[in-house]
């Protein structure tokens, strides 16, 4: 997935759900220790700050350089590249070695993962007893009756242009791959569901659009996902262009520690 969302960083930045406050309180209740925290395919930071509420240390990594260079400052959290070229033993020093970290995040990413190369960099990093991992994604916005049924529409027209890993978040995690024991959020075949409320303005909708991976991938082989016709009918369905909506996306975790 390297350079996959390179050409939208400054659109991904601006147009994606601020995840709540909540999850990482619940988070930090399942480790013992909360010295280090490595936050992975941490794109704009917005997790890492979440976390570094948290733990005292976080390193936040991702294999775009575009992503990492609109990251948000934070005095506990430490930014990473991480090419996709980086041995296995080079990212585990450069974390902090085997056994050192107490929780690990992905926001919205795992399922572009290698999934078994990630899970044993996880096994190796983890502090034992009650390091813990947890990812999540969130795969759908509910905005009103009259609104749902457009976006259903339009995101059919935009399955031809996805990863093939997109899968596992489209069905909500439910058949992502997850060897880990469960702390009681969300385990392998049953993620945790969640909602993310939010105000958004609907050139804050359409900038989120734009930022899809298949909305980019599309346009780069001649095809224009959004043009002039299907933001009008967007824009009517949400009920004029300056409307501020209280929308809420619809997000899954999946949490777990180390198997004995």
């Amino acid at each position: 997935m390297a350079g996959l969302f390179d050409q939208q960083a400054d659109l991904y930045l601006d147009a994606r759900p601020t995840y709540p406050a909540d999850w990482y309180s619940m988070l930090a209740a399942r480790t013992p220790r909360h010295s280090l925290a490595w936050d992975v395919g941490t794109g704009n930071g917005q997790a890492a700050i979440g976390v570094a509420e948290h733990y005292d240390q976080v390193i936040g990594t991702d294999v775009s350089e575009a992503q990492l260079q609109h990251a948000i400052p934070h005095p506990k959290v430490r930014y990473l590249y991480t090419p996709s070229s980086i041995s296995d033993e080079e990212l585990l020093s450069s974390i902090g070695g085997e056994n050192s970290v107490d929780l690990i995040t992905v926001a919205q990413a795992v399922h572009w993962f290698d999934l078994p190369k990630f899970y044993s960099l996880v096994t190796r990093l983890l502090r034992r007893p009650g390091g813990t991992l947890a990812v999540w994604c969130y795969n759908d916005i509910v905005v009103s009756p009259t609104f749902d049924p457009v976006m259903k529409r339009f995101h059919d027209t935009t399955l031809p242009y996805w990863n093939p890993n997109i899968k596992y978040l489209f069905d909500g995690y439910k058949t992502l791959p997850f060897p880990f024991e469960s702390v009681g959020l969300g385990s392998e075949g049953k993620p945790l569901a969640l909602d993310i409320p939010k105000k958004l303005s609907f050139e804050g909708f359409l900038r989120m659009l734009r930022s899809w991976s298949a909305v980019v991938t599309a346009k780069d082989q001649g095809v224009d996902l959004l043009p002039e016709n299907v933001v009008k009918g967007f824009e009517s369905a949400w009920g004029g262009p300056h409307l501020v909506r209280s929308v809420a996306y619809k997000a899954f975790m999946l949490a777990g520690k180390v198997k004995p």
